[in-house]
């Protein structure tokens, strides 16, 4: 299956900004995540998606899929673009020194050997991919993980460092640690970032959080502290507050040292006390006699 476009994927011209990209990515990563979007597809096309801001928003990495298209991170950096374009074009009439697989004839001025900078050599390596699920608090921060993978050469022992404000769906790359033809170059190995957290909804560079407030906090209005990933936060809640009401915290999200953290969502949900001493439950016996609330009246 031929690979889609990336600017297809984020519904942009060639042309588009670094602004205009990050604004369709945010708007698509937000109606395909897994855990919003119902339709079965959704986690296939959020990786889609997640992949196309990861190169795209990278100034080296556009540059270099704008001249290699999806064969950019399998193509030596020392490789002309333009001799690279020639090649995929095809041969000229009657001419041509050697063919390769995939390549078409090459022109007489160019061959094989040219495009990728002397003899023909070992064949290159293959890239591979394979996947790690890390926190909430380790995309925050970033860290060193060292993990095992196992494949047709054995086990290896690999350390990867993970970068601050890594997202889910991303892909760390590990140079020279995919698979090796021969006496080659080898590969590189791409991991694919899965952001898992019992505590926490990750929904591009956003987080969402439950945040438990007793009836009173949240009819009488307070001040509550908040754990985050970078730290304890003053959180106000305003009187007369609901459970399922967003409180947001601005930049408190996943960083991102080009495009400005995102945010963190607290989601209200209100907590009534197990067991009432005798005066919570005198107080509460009174309230309901005195007030004339009643919440199904407007259902």
């Amino acid at each position: 299956m031929a690979a889609r476009d990336l600017y297809e994927v984020l519904g942009v011209p060639r042309t588009a900004t670094r602004e205009e990209i990050q604004r369709a990515y945010r708007k698509l990563a937000r109606s395909h995540h897994p855990d919003v979007s119902k339709d079965p597809g959704a986690e296939e096309r959020f990786k889609d998606i997640a992949e196309a801001w990861d190169v795209l928003s990278d100034p080296a990495k556009r540059r270099r899929y704008d001249a290699f298209g999806p064969d950019w991170r399998s193509v030596p950096e020392d490789v002309d673009p333009e001799a690279w374009a020639r090649a995929r074009r095809g041969p000229r009439a009657g001419a041509g020194r050697h063919a390769a697989p995939g390549f078409g004839g090459l022109g007489p001025d160019i061959d094989f050997a040219d495009l990728f900078g002397g003899g023909w050599g070992p064949a290159a390596g293959l890239d591979q991919e394979a996947e790690i699920t890390i926190g909430v608090g380790e995309a925050y921060h970033g860290g060193r993980r060292h993990i095992t993978l196992t494949g047709p050469e054995g086990a290896r022992d690999l350390r990867v460092d993970i970068p601050a404000g890594v997202t889910d769906g991303q892909r760390i790359r590990l140079a020279g640690q995919g698979g090796r033809v021969d006496a080659g170059r080898p590969g590189d190995l791409y991991l694919n970032v899965r952001i898992s957290d019992p505590r926490y909804r990750v929904d591009g560079r956003d987080l969402y959080v439950s945040l438990p407030l007793t009836p009173w906090e949240a009819a009488l209005g307070a001040t509550v502290a908040l754990d985050t990933p970078g730290g304890e936060a003053k959180l106000k809640i305003p009187p007369g507050t609901s459970s399922g009401r967003r409180l947001r915290l601005r930049g408190r999200g996943l960083p991102s040292p080009r495009a400005g953290p995102g945010d963190l969502y607290a989601e209200a949900r209100i907590v009534v006390p197990p067991r009432l001493t005798d005066e919570e439950r005198r107080l509460l016996e009174r309230l309901a006699d005195v007030s004339a609330f009643d919440p199904r009246r407007s259902l």
